[in-house]
C-alpha cells in the first residue's frame, strides 16, 4: 500500500529545481481527485516538518474558455519569483463574479510549492518538478461529481472542457512523462484514504478496452 508519509519523505529527499523549492504538480481531468490528493500530500509533508504553499489553478483561470492559456501567469507571478528565491503573487478569479480579483494571493518561498490542476504537469515545466503526479477516474463518474458540485446548467461548459483536456492529454502525452499514476476512485478503496492512495497504470492496449477507466485522454 502507498503512503502519503512515504511519499512526503521521497519529496523531501529530493534536490529543489525551482530555486530553493520542490516543486509538485498534481495533474490530471476534473473531478478526479487532484484536490483531495494534493490536500493530504500537503498535509503529510507538514507533518514531516516541512513548510508548503498551495496552489491551485482554478484560481489563476480567466474563466471556462482557459484550460491552458492561463500558464504565462502563473510562471511570471508565481514560478518566475520562486526561482529567485523571493515571494511571489497572484491574483485569484472569482467565479462568481468573472473576473480577478484586486487582493494578491502571496505565495512565500517553502520547502515545497503544491501547483494542483489540470495541465499542471505539462512539458514547459517537466525539468522543475521534483514530483509530477496523475490523478485520474472514470469519465461519468468525473462528469457526476462535476455537474453535483456545479449544477445541471453548467453542464455544455463541463462537456466542452473534458473534451479540450482530452484533446491536451494527448498532446501532453501526460501519462507517459509524470512520475506517479494515482486512481482517484479505486475500487476497492483504501482502508485509510486519508493516509492511503492507490496508483494505476495505463494499459499497454487500451485500443482494445474501449471501457478504459481512464479515459481516453491519457491514451498514447
Amino acid at each position: 500500500m502507498n503512503t502519503f508519509a512515504d511519499l512526503a519523505k521521497r519529496v523531501l529527499a529530493a534536490q529543489p529545481r525551482l530555486g530553493r523549492t520542490r516543486l509538485v504538480a498534481v495533474d490530471g481531468p476534473a473531478g478526479a481527485g487532484k484536490s483531495t490528493f494534493a490536500a493530504r500530500l500537503a498535509g503529510a509533508l507538514r507533518a514531516d516538518g516541512a513548510t508548503v504553499a498551495e496552489v491551485h489553478t482554478d484560481d489563476l483561470l480567466d474563466g471556462w474558455t482557459d484550460l491552458v492559456s492561463f500558464w504565462p501567469r502563473l510562471d511570471t507571478q508565481v514560478l518566475a519569483p520562486l526561482r529567485r528565491g523571493v515571494p511571489g503573487a497572484y491574483r485569484r478569479y472569482d467565479w462568481i463574479a468573472g473576473r480577478f480579483v484586486a487582493q494578491q494571493t502571496p505565495v512565500p518561498v517553502t520547502d515545497v510549492l503544491i501547483v494542483e490542476g489540470v495541465t499542471s504537469a505539462r512539458a514547459a515545466v517537466r525539468d522543475e518538478l521534483t514530483l509530477s503526479v496523475l490523478v485520474a477516474a472514470p469519465r461519468e463518474l468525473r462528469l457526476a461529481r462535476g455537474i453535483a458540485r456545479d449544477g445541471e446548467a453548467l453542464r455544455p461548459q463541463w462537456l466542452r472542457w473534458m473534451a479540450d483536456e482530452a484533446a491536451h492529454f494527448a498532446a501532453d502525452r501526460t501519462a507517459c512523462h509524470v512520475d506517479l499514476r494515482v486512481d482517484g476512485a479505486p475500487q476497492p478503496p483504501p482502508d485509510d484514504p486519508d493516509r492511503e492512495y492507490v496508483t494505476w497504470t495505463p494499459d499497454p492496449s487500451p485500443e482494445d478496452d474501449p471501457e478504459d477507466d481512464h479515459g481516453e485522454e491519457f491514451r498514447s
